[in-house]
């Protein structure tokens, strides 16, 4: 058989973008945070991971200026040879600083952080263990570790503590969630995996991409639920409330340093370029002198939950700035799409597998930049969409 057999059997894309349902890869024209232009066409963004807007801040698009600068565009070479600047030292410093952890290493991405993290730190004849919703670069690096993996239904302690019964007790063992879930907006129960964990002689790693800069003060799930000591690893990116690109790793000095020996997602590839970190830096800045953007993108993200839901929408069990207004027939939730996109407002589309079966929703997510005004429109919008095609 034809290896590119399937790619010509792969049709589905292109009839959805003939009949004007495509809703992937559109690109942008310009940004303005919480507002984009598709073309000629304006509209409210309420599809980003820019909690806290700070790819529009001054202090954020300067400091990325004078680094490109300083350094140039790009490193050219990798952290473990020619590729790290002192920038990328000062960021693991100011990290490790902000998140209460002896030491922080910074990757080019949130994903390589979590391959190269998971792969060095699980070999043969350890065992990792997620949860089912975790991300996939969770997934990714628990597929390329040597160890073995195990899954358990999603927050569901019960069925975690059967699977870690099962492992050999002396055998290595990482328990690997996401703090604040992508696509439900829903945390993680650290304040019952923690214990957990000490009775089965487990390590927890929590996948905080989109809980810094939004939960526990900015600080992120562990912070949240006072419990950053017991929690052993945090990871973090940069592409959403630092407005940047990039990952970190934060933890014990002596397993960031092992990390930073054996990731191979760090050490074949190009580092951080200077503009990247020099963004994350001062979008750190930011956090600390300005948290009362953390407090404002919580407070436009309650409103919503609470509007959408006395409306009649189901947003799942979401606490947080990511809301998904659940739909659940895949077409439905394409028309919805295309009718708010067509009224100006961007929202993101996520159909199975990236969801359950059944459970096809519109993803949409919030920033500390969204003025009253834009959120007044988004809801009756949504109230407009939903009436005509008898989803509330």
């Amino acid at each position: 058989m034809d290896l590119f057999e399937k790619c010509r059997a792969f049709t589905e894309a292109r009839e959805a973008q003939e009949a004007g349902f495509y809703p992937y890869f559109i690109p942008l024209t310009d940004s303005e945070g919480t507002e984009v232009t598709i073309g000629d066409h304006r509209l409210i963004m309420i599809g980003s991971n820019n909690y806290l807007g700070l790819t529009i801040h001054p202090k954020v698009r300067r400091a990325a200026v004078e680094a490109t600068e300083k350094y140039g565009t790009s490193c050219t070479g990798s952290r473990f040879l020619n590729g790290t600047l002192q920038l990328h030292l000062e960021l693991e410093q100011e990290l490790a600083q902000f998140m209460d952890k002896e030491a922080a290493l910074v990757f080019p991405t949130g994903y390589q952080t979590n391959v190269g993290t998971i792969t060095a730190l699980v070999g043969r004849h350890d065992f990792v263990v997620t949860d089912k919703d975790d991300h996939a670069s969770i997934v990714d690096g628990c597929k390329m570790s040597l160890g073995e993996v195990r899954r358990f239904g999603h927050n569901d302690v019960d069925h975690l503590e059967r699977v870690l019964s099962g492992l050999p007790e002396d055998a290595g063992k990482l328990i690997v969630v996401d703090g604040v879930f992508s696509m439900g907006g829903d945390l993680a129960p650290l304040p019952e995996l923690v214990p957990l964990c000490k009775s089965y002689g487990a390590r927890l790693m929590v996948d905080d991409a989109h809980a810094i800069g939004v939960v526990g003060g900015g600080r992120g799930t562990a912070a949240h639920f006072d419990l950053n000591d017991e929690v052993d690893l945090i990871m973090g990116t940069f592409s959403k409330s630092f407005a940047s690109l990039g990952g970190f790793i934060v933890g014990d000095d002596d397993v960031v340093h092992y990390v930073q020996h054996h990731a191979r997602s760090l050490i074949f590839s190009a580092s951080m370029s200077p503009a990247n970190t020099a963004a994350a830096l001062a979008a750190l800045e930011v956090m600390r002198e300005e948290p009362e953007r953390i407090d404002r993108v919580n407070q436009v993200a309650e409103r919503m939950r609470t509007e959408f839901r006395q409306m009649g929408f189901d947003v799942g069990n979401t606490v947080t700035p990511i809301i998904p207004v659940i739909i659940g027939d895949d077409m439905t939730t394409f028309i919805a799409w295309r009718a708010l996109y067509d009224a100006g407002v961007y929202t993101n589309p996520v159909i199975p597998p990236a969801v359950p079966s059944g459970s096809s929703l519109l993803r949409t997510s919030y920033m500390a930049t969204h003025t009253d005004d834009q959120l007044d429109y988004v809801l009756s919008t949504f109230e407009e969409v939903g009436k005509r095609l008898d989803i509330i």
